[in-house]
């Protein structure tokens, strides 16, 4: 995982090459809230916002017990979906996803 310094630089550097809308829309948050957190002057607690830019532009890899080796990003996507009692794969991400470390503060 990356430091919270380490997300800012992401999160800056995203910001200069695909815009601060783009970045904005790719993570799910306003331009104003980024504007905010590259500014220091966002209220709240940034973590989970940044923890969401390194999902998205990261390339952290984490182990995950069901798929092995996986971006932080794909873990992300795979513990989002819901229970699926007629798919194995998905009964094996729902047991592991819901006590994993890599939840994150989200």
């Amino acid at each position: 995982m990356m430091t919270r310094k380490k997300r800012l630089q992401l999160l800056a550097e995203m910001c200069l090459k695909h815009g601060q809308a783009e970045v904005a829309r790719r993570i799910g948050k306003s331009d104003s809230a980024v504007s905010q957190i590259l500014s220091g002057a966002y209220q709240a607690n940034p973590d989970g916002i940044l923890q969401r830019v390194e999902e998205v532009f990261g390339t952290t890899l984490v182990a995950c017990p069901v798929l092995g080796s996986i971006l932080l990003g794909v873990c992300a996507e795979k513990r989002k979906l819901p229970f699926a009692a007629t798919n194995p794969r998905r009964v094996q991400l729902y047991a592991a996803c819901k006590d994993c470390k890599e939840r994150g503060v989200l």
